[in-house]
C-alpha cells in the first residue's frame, strides 16, 4: 500500500485519529510519518513507547488557558507524593489515587485526547449477560423509586415485576453456571 501523503513510498505506519466527529485513517511511509510526530522513522527511535508517541503528537499543541489555570502549585497525591507538575513533565500517573487527586486538572486533558470524560468500554463476553442484566435491574430500581415518589403505582408495579423477572433470570444463570462448573 502506498503512502497517503507522498503516494510514492510503501506505507508502514498506520495512524487512526478518533474524535467525536468520527475517525480518520492515514497510512504513511516513515518519512511522512516523521513530519507528523516529529520523531517517527528517525534513527534511535526503535524503542519508543506509546507515551513517547502521544507526547510527540500532542506535545507540540498549545495548552488551553483553562488547563494552565487549573494547575495548582503544590498539589500532591497523598498516596505517592506525585505533584501535578510531575505528571505534566512525565505524562505518567504515579498511582490510582492520583486520578482522584488531579481529577479537576486532568478533565480538560482527557476530554481533548479521548473526546469524553467518561469511559464507555466493552463488556467481556463471558460475564456480559450478567453485567447487562445487573445494570438493567439497577436502572429499573431507580425508575421504580421515582414512580413511587410520583405516586404512579401502576408503573411502579410494572417495574417491580420486571425486576423480579430479571432477578429470577440471574438466579437461573448462576445455578446453571454452578451446575456446569460442578461437572
Amino acid at each position: 500500500m502506498l503512502c497517503d501523503d507522498c503516494h510514492k513510498n510503501e506505507a508502514h505506519i498506520h495512524i487512526r485519529q478518533v474524535s467525536p466527529e468520527g475517525s480518520f485513517d492515514k497510512n504513511l511511509c516513515e518519512q511522512c510519518a516523521a513530519k507528523y510526530g516529529g520523531f517517527l522513522g528517525q534513527p534511535g527511535t526503535e524503542n519508543l513507547t506509546v507515551h513517547d508517541l502521544l507526547k510527540g503528537i500532542f506535545g507540540s499543541l498549545p495548552r488551553p488557558k483553562a488547563e494552565e489555570e487549573t494547575a495548582v502549585p503544590g498539589l500532591a497525591c497523598p498516596n505517592c507524593g506525585m505533584t501535578y507538575q510531575d505528571f505534566v513533565r512525565s505524562g505518567r500517573i504515579g498511582c490510582g489515587v492520583c486520578y482522584d487527586t488531579f481529577r479537576e486538572q486532568m478533565a480538560p486533558l482527557l476530554t481533548r485526547i479521548h473526546g469524553s470524560r467518561t469511559h464507555s468500554g466493552k463488556i467481556p463476553r463471558r460475564s456480559g449477560g450478567v453485567l447487562v442484566t445487573r445494570h438493567e435491574i439497577a436502572v429499573l430500581k431507580e425508575k421504580l423509586e421515582a414512580a413511587v415518589k410520583r405516586e404512579e403505582y401502576e408503573k411502579a408495579a410494572r417495574y417491580r415485576d420486571e425486576i423480579r423477572a430479571l432477578e429470577q433470570q440471574l438466579a437461573a444463570e448462576k445455578k446453571e453456571a454452578a451446575d456446569h462448573a460442578g461437572q
